[in-house]
C-alpha cells in the first residue's frame, strides 16, 4: 500500500438598435486567468464539442452534463500522418473512444463516481472538469483534464483526486490498458497499433486534504515502431507554457470590452495549435475530423498565413511559408491553374472543384504575408510565385475585365457564374501588395507602376460589371445576373473597395442576411459559415463604421465565447456541425489587427494605420507585434479634446506619437 502526499497543484456592451445574438444565452463566464469556465447550475442536460491539436495529434471531445449532473465524454482521435488507403483528403487515421480511466477506480472499494455531480468545466487550451462526489462518509473531488501532446502522437488524460472527507480514504487505481491493431491493408504504412494505458496505477491511502494524481495515454504508432511512453505531467507542463505563450505573451490586446479581449486571446491558441509536423513539411490544417496533412489556397494562402507575422508564432510562420513553396511547385510555363489544395503530406493535389480563383487567394496571401514579415529573402523567395499568380488572373480576365473562374471557395455549393466579386476583389488587393513589394525588392519602377495601373483598371471593372440593386440594396451582384443577397458582398470593403459601401453595409447588417448566427451565406437560405461574418466585420471597420461593427463584434464575440458552442469562430451550418476549423480564428484575428487598429503593409518594414476608437472606448492597445521584421507596441488613446486620437508606436526603445482625427491614418515606418 502506498500513501499519498499533500500536494499544492499548481466590458460594457455598445448599444445597438438591432440586437444581434439577442436570443444566446450565456452559459459560461470568464476567469481571471484568462480561461472561460460553466459552472453547472440547472442548465442541464448540455452537450458540446471542441477540438484541440497538437503536431500529430488532433482530439475532438464532445462533453457534456448529463440531466443527473453526471459528466459524458467521448474522444474522437485522428493522427493525420498515419495515413490510410485511399490516401486523399481524408484519409488520417481516426478513432472514437468512451474508454475512461475512473470507472474501475474504487474509494473504499465502492465506485469513485457513484453520485457525480458535476460543479464546472473550463477551457484553456484543455478542456478541465470538476466534480463531488459524496456518500457513504467520503467525500472527494474529482478534476479531469484533457490535451494532445503538442509533440507526440497521444492525447493526455490527468486525474486528480482530492480528499475532502475528515477521515482516511482507500482508493484503487487498476492496472488498465488495451491495444488494438488496424487492418495493414487498409494503411499506407500497414498495420496501426493504437493503445491505452493507465500510469499511477495501484492502492493508495489519502489522509484528509491529500491529493492524488495520475494519469492515461491514449497513443498510435506504426506497427514497427517502439511503444510510446509518455510523462503526462510534463506534458502537461508543456502545453501550458505554449497556451501561455499564446495568449498572453504574442500578441496581446487590450480594450475596454473583456470579451473582445478574451476571444481575441483564446482564438490564438486555435489558430497556432492546428499544424501538423509531416514529411512534407508543417502544414497547417483546418481540421474538422476531415482536412488534416493538407493546405488549402483559401484556408491557408488567404485566411491565416497573413496573420502569422503579427503573432510572431516560429512554426506559424515556418508552416506559412512551406504552404507557399508547396504551392510553388505548380507553377507552370502553360498557365495551367495551380491546384486548390495539397494533400496527403505534400504528395497529391486536390482540384474537384476546378480554379475557384486560386491564384488570386495566393497571390493575396502571399503578398500580405511577404509585406508582413519584414524578411527580405522571404519576399525574394514568395516573388515567382506572387508574380505567377498575378500573371494567370491577368491571362483570365473576361471581356468585362474581372477575373473568370469555374467556381469560387464554396465549390458550387452556391452559384458563383463565370466571375465572382471575391475573386477579383482578391486579385485587386494582391496588385497593390505586389507593388510595394516591387520597390522594395527594386524589380524597377516599371513592374510597380504596372500593377499599380491595373489595380486601378481593375477597381473601376469591378464597380461596373458587379454594381447592382439587389433586393432593393444598392450594393453588389456577387456575379452576373445574380438577383439574390450574398454574404461575400462585403469582400470589396476588406480590401478598401469603398463606392458602394452605404447600401452593402445596409445588405449586410439586413434581415435579409443578418441572423442571431451572423451571416447567411444567402438571403433565403439557412447556411451560414462564419468567415463570410469575420471578412464583414473586417471590412466594415475598413470603411469606418466604427459603432456598427463594434456592437456586431461584441455580441457575435460573446456568442462564441460564451454561448452554447464554445470558445472559437466555427465553419458552417448545418454543414460540419460547426466545426472549430482552424483558420477562422485567424480571421478573427484579422479583425483586430486590419479592422479595429487598420493596419495595411506597405513594405517590409512600413505600413498605414487607420485606428477605429469606438466612441465608448478611451483606449486600446495591442502589444508585442512582431512583424515587419521587428517588435513593437501600438497604444491609440483618445485626446483630451475628444476630437482627435493619439497613437503611440513603440519600438526599439523608440516613441513615435501621430495625433490622427476621427477617421484619420498615419503612415508608420518601423525603420
Amino acid at each position: 500500500m502506498k500513501t499519498a502526499g499533500k500536494m499544492i497543484l499548481v466590458q460594457g456592451l455598445l448599444a445597438c438598435a438591432c440586437a444581434v445574438h439577442a436570443n444566446e444565452v450565456q452559459r459560461w463566464d470568464m476567469n481571471p486567468d484568462t480561461s472561460i469556465v460553466w459552472k453547472i447550475k440547472d442548465d442541464i442536460p448540455h452537450y458540446d464539442h471542441i477540438e484541440m491539436s497538437g503536431k500529430r495529434i488532433s482530439v475532438v471531445l464532445r462533453y457534456g452534463v448529463n440531466q443527473d449532473r453526471t459528466f459524458s465524454v467521448n474522444k474522437s482521435l485522428v493522427w493525420p500522418m498515419l495515413r490510410t488507403i485511399p490516401n486523399d483528403t481524408h484519409a488520417s487515421l481516426m478513432r472514437r473512444y468512451d474508454w475512461d480511466a475512473l470507472d474501475c477506480v474504487t474509494v473504499d472499494g465502492k465506485s469513485l463516481l457513484s453520485g457525480e455531480q458535476v460543479k464546472e468545466i473550463s477551457i484553456k487550451g484543455r478542456l478541465t472538469a470538476k466534480s463531488i462526489v459524496a456518500h457513504q462518509g467520503h467525500k472527494v473531488e474529482v478534476i479531469r483534464s484533457y490535451m494532445p501532446s503538442i509533440s507526440h502522437p497521444a492525447m493526455i488524460e490527468i486525474y486528480k483526486i482530492v480528499n475532502h472527507s475528515n477521515n482516511q480514504l482507500s482508493v484503487e487505481i487498476p492496472k488498465e490498458k488495451f491495444s488494438s491493431s488496424t487492418d495493414p491493408s487498409k494503411g499506407v504504412y500497414g498495420s496501426y497499433i493504437i493503445e491505452g494505458y493507465v500510469y499511477g496505477y495501484g492502492h493508495y491511502h489519502l489522509q484528509s486534504g491529500d491529493t492524488l494524481c495520475f494519469s492515461s495515454v491514449i497513443s498510435a504508432r506504426t506497427s514497427n515502431e517502439k511503444p510510446l511512453i509518455v510523462d503526462a505531467f510534463k506534458e502537461n507542463v508543456s502545453r501550458d507554457s505554449l497556451v501561455r505563450m499564446w495568449t498572453s505573451d504574442l500578441l496581446v490586446l487590450d480594450t475596454p470590452d473583456s470579451v473582445i479581449n478574451r476571444m481575441f486571446a483564446l482564438s490564438k491558441i486555435r489558430a497556432c495549435e492546428s499544424i501538423y509536423q509531416t514529411k512534407g513539411g508543417p502544414m497547417h490544417g483546418p481540421g474538422g475530423e476531415s482536412f488534416y496533412a493538407a493546405i488549402w489556397a483559401n484556408d491557408q494562402a488567404e485566411y491565416i498565413n497573413p496573420y502569422f507575422p503579427f503573432i510572431g508564432y516560429d512554426y506559424g510562420n515556418e508552416s506559412a511559408m512551406n504552404s507557399y513553396m508547396h504551392f510553388a511547385r505548380f507553377m507552370n510555363p502553360s498557365w495551367n491553374p495551380i491546384p486548390s489544395s495539397i494533400i496527403a503530406e505534400g504528395i497529391d493535389i486536390w482540384n474537384g472543384a476546378g480554379d475557384r480563383g486560386d491564384a488570386a487567394m495566393i497571390a493575396y496571401g502571399a503578398s500580405r504575408y511577404a509585406l508582413a514579415s519584414g524578411d527580405l529573402q522571404v519576399a525574394r523567395r514568395l516573388w515567382p510565385l506572387i508574380e505567377w499568380c498575378l500573371e494567370y488572373c491577368h491571362r483570365k480576365l473576361n471581356s468585362g475585365g474581372v477575373v473568370a473562374s469555374d467556381s469560387d471557395e464554396l465549390e458550387g455549393r452556391f452559384p458563383s457564374g463565370d466571375a465572382n466579386l471575391c475573386t477579383s476583389s482578391l486579385y485587386y488587393d494582391a496588385l497593390i501588395s505586389a507593388s510595394y513589394l516591387a520597390e522594395d525588392l527594386h524589380k524597377g519602377k516599371r513592374v510597380a507602376s504596372e500593377y499599380v495601373k491595373r489595380a486601378k483598371v481593375l477597381r473601376k471593372n469591378i464597380n461596373d460589371y458587379f454594381t447592382a440593386t439587389v433586393q432593393g440594396y444598392n450594393t453588389y451582384a456577387y456575379y452576373k445576373g445574380n438577383d439574390v443577397l450574398r454574404s461575400w458582398i462585403c469582400i470589396p470593403l476588406t480590401v478598401g473597395i469603398d463606392e458602394r459601401k452605404d447600401g452593402t453595409i445596409q445588405a449586410l447588417f439586413s434581415p435579409r442576411l443578418w441572423t442571431e448566427n451572423g451571416l447567411l451565406t444567402q438571403a433565403g437560405d439557412k447556411t451560414f459559415w462564419d468567415r463570410s461574418t469575420l471578412y464583414a466585420l473586417r471590412g466594415v471597420y475598413a470603411v469606418g463604421e466604427t459603432e456598427k461593427a463594434t456592437a456586431y463584434l461584441h455580441n457575435y464575440s460573446s456568442a462564441r465565447l460564451l454561448g452554447d458552442h464554445v470558445p472559437y469562430a466555427i465553419e458552417a451550418w448545418p454543414e460540419g456541425e460547426q466545426r472549430h476549423l482552424s483558420a477562422e480564428s485567424g480571421l478573427y484575428g484579422r479583425i483586430i489587427t486590419e479592422g479595429l487598429f487598420g493596419i495595411r503593409p506597405l513594405g517590409l518594414h512600413k505600413f498605414r494605420i487607420s485606428p477605429r476608437l469606438p466612441q465608448g472606448w478611451d483606449y486600446m492597445s495591442l502589444r508585442n507585434i512582431k512583424a515587419f521584421g521587428t517588435s513593437f507596441d501600438i497604444r491609440v488613446e483618445r485626446s483630451s479634446s475628444k476630437n482627435s486620437i493619439n497613437v503611440e508606436v513603440f519600438n526599439g526603445g523608440k516613441t513615435r506619437v501621430y495625433r490622427l482625427g476621427k477617421s484619420g491614418s498615419a503612415v508608420v515606418d518601423l525603420w
